[in-house]
């Protein structure tokens, strides 16, 4: 008994991780994200303050499964066309996650040109369907 009850969980683990791997949750049409600062072409010194902005969708930390939420991943001078939308985003020095539902960081960048932009994840890391996405912005750090 003990066996099957253990033979069920687990494949009720497993259907649950292959549902979650490539299923997207729906975004609301027009929801967008947006870097509030700094403006695209700024130059700046480090560290950076970066602050997020989002409209119509609201913010809620990884883990707290909620319909029309999220929470942002900064991609820095991440080629977009590299990210596989149907997945959990990593956690590189290039997608930073803020799975606490934060709205902002002050971060050390090096002296240099960085591309910048917000990818809003679901629960689980994985960008809605449509992704809501910030235009990318470019800011010089000296």
């Amino acid at each position: 008994m003990k066996t099957a009850i253990l033979t069920f969980a687990t494949g009720l683990a497993l259907a649950g991780a292959a549902f979650a791997e490539g299923h997207r949750n729906a975004s609301p049409e027009g929801a967008r994200a947006y870097i509030v600062s700094p403006a695209n072409g700024a130059e700046v010194s480090s560290p950076v303050t970066i602050v997020f902005g989002l409209e119509g969708m609201g913010v809620a930390p990884a883990g707290v499964e909620q319909e029309n939420t999220g929470h942002h991943h900064l991609l820095i001078n991440q080629d977009l066309a590299e990210i596989e939308m149907e997945y959990g985003l990593p956690a590189t020095d290039q997608v930073v996650h803020f799975g606490g539902g934060q709205t902002q960081i002050t971060t050390d960048l090096p002296a240099g040109t960085h591309k910048l932009q917000l990818l809003l994840g679901d629960h689980g890391h994985v960008p809605h369907n449509p992704p809501v996405l910030s235009e990318a912005i470019t800011i010089t750090v000296k």
